[in-house]
């Protein structure tokens, strides 16, 4: 993966939805795990949801399963869209939320440092 850049994040109110993409740009993620992550300050990163793209298997957080959704698009191709929909924010889900990408399949626990390539992040702000 050359370049991953994230882009929907904002401020919202609880219960609100937001869409995040990640644009994967490089070569094909057909092999790839794909992952969202999110980071609140004084936190560790934490993984919220993987996708793999040959099968499309999905893992969620337990802190999300149920509210938000993976999925990803084009993953034969050059060019792939990674997107987290968010439903029923709440404000624990504020933090800065990236995307990432590892060659193989992906983690059971979803450990960022398996994962090797990284977007700049977008910020998620969800106030009541």
């Amino acid at each position: 993966v050359h370049q991953l850049v994230e882009s929907g994040g904002g401020s919202v109110k609880t219960g609100g939805s937001l869409r995040l993409s990640c644009a994967a740009s490089g070569y094909s993620l057909r092999y790839y795990c794909m992952g969202w992550f999110r980071q609140a300050p004084g936190k560790e990163r934490e993984g919220i949801a993987s996708i793999y793209g040959d099968s499309g298997s999905t893992l969620y957080a337990d802190s999300v399963r149920g509210r938000f959704t993976i999925s990803q698009d084009n993953a034969d191709n050059a060019k792939t869209m990674l997107y987290l929909q968010m439903n029923n924010l709440d404000p624990e889900d504020s933090a800065m939320y990236y995307c990432a990408a590892n060659w193989g399949l992906c983690p059971e626990n979803l450990l960022p440092s398996v994962f090797q390539h990284w977007g700049q992040g977008t910020q998620v702000t969800v106030t009541s």
